[in-house]
């Protein structure tokens, strides 16, 4: 083998090597948003009965896009009229980001528990794959693999209770029973719509990252997504009760909720999941995003006193092993 040769051989290891590290990197700051996420939970559950949901989304939205306005690179500000596909790209994502949010909110509002909401939310796991292949995006098989593992750990974490009437009175027939008791139902209706608008915004992140600033992407989906809410929130939280509405805003619980999810959970989260995504298969992104739901019943042990049962921390162990997976060279 010439010199030369080698060291081509040699500078395209390193090229690899170095490709990989940066997969790495983007797979830990995403998982670093999961972890503000699942914090978040403590937060919106204690706002959630003080404030509307249209109002505490508007405001936190709004709070974080502020937080990064300053960062937003300044030569990039005179070629937005420019760009008008990229800003319509990051204005779908903000509507993406809304309609999901709002979709969650119903759901749990119709009677869905948090546990069963986190379960069909996450069901974008599995849409993020499907969705990418008709966009003509390649998904590896250990990817599907992991999202199946992932799909079981979740149901493992979140669906505690069927699993106890699943132990008293037979396993098989009581989860039949209890999925097609649920199926149909505007709740679960509108969880998975949830899930589905999450896989677009996903997507969309996905398409739109690498061409846009992740600040001027994740502070125009902010804004678009705040106003939206605010909008909606005076016709469905002020106008019907104004008192109410002016009371909600002087308790100092919702103000800490309102700061967490608004200069973390948004500021934060969304711009690592920006960054990440960059150089992240947006299969694996969403898988390693789940991870939000173990990092919500952690929290909720710790903070909330919620106690974990076997059963949950063996989902949480299938969940991380999925992300472990995505991560492996095969």
């Amino acid at each position: 083998m010439t010199d030369n040769k080698i060291f081509e051989k040699e500078s395209s290891e390193k090229n690899d090597s170095f490709s990989h590290d940066k997969k790495l990197i983007s797979a830990l700051l995403l998982l670093l948003a999961a972890v503000v996420w699942g914090g978040a939970f403590v937060a919106q559950s204690l706002a959630g009965a003080e404030i509307g949901t249209f109002t505490f989304n508007g405001i936190r939205f709004i709070i974080g896009g502020l937080c990064i306005l300053p960062m937003m690179p300044r030569h990039k500000l005179s070629n937005l009229a420019g760009a008008k596909e990229n800003i319509i790209g990051a204005a779908v994502c903000g509507i993406a980001l809304f309609l999901a949010s709002t979709c969650q909110q119903a759901g749990i509002a119709l009677g869905a528990d948090a546990g069963e909401a986190g379960f069909l939310t996450a069901c974008y796991i599995i849409m993020v794959p499907i969705l990418g292949i008709f966009l003509g995006k390649k998904c590896p098989a250990k990817i599907w693999v992991a999202a199946g593992i992932t799909m079981v750990g979740l149901y493992l974490l979140c669906f505690s209770d069927v699993g106890n009437e699943a132990a008293a009175g037979g396993f098989g027939i009581a989860v039949l029973v209890g999925f097609l008791r649920n199926i149909f139902s505007w709740t679960d209706l509108l969880l998975l719509g949830c899930a589905f608008l999450f896989s677009i915004q996903i997507i969309c992140i996905d398409r739109y990252s690498p061409r846009m600033h992740p600040i001027t992407l994740t502070c125009t989906e902010f804004m678009v997504s705040g106003v939206l809410s605010l909008i909606c929130g005076f016709f469905f939280d002020f106008l019907p009760d104004k008192q109410g509405f002016i009371a909600s805003l002087t308790t100092p619980t919702v103000w800490i909720s309102i700061l967490y999810t608004g200069i973390l959970s948004s500021a934060v989260g969304y711009t690592l999941q920006t960054v990440s995504q960059r150089k992240l298969h947006p299969a694996v992104a969403s898988l390693i995003m789940s991870m939000e739901s173990v990092f919500a019943a952690i929290f909720g042990w710790l903070i909330l006193g919620q106690v974990m049962s076997v059963r949950e921390l063996i989902g949480c162990g299938l969940i991380f092993g999925a992300i472990v997976l995505t991560q492996i060279e095969i």
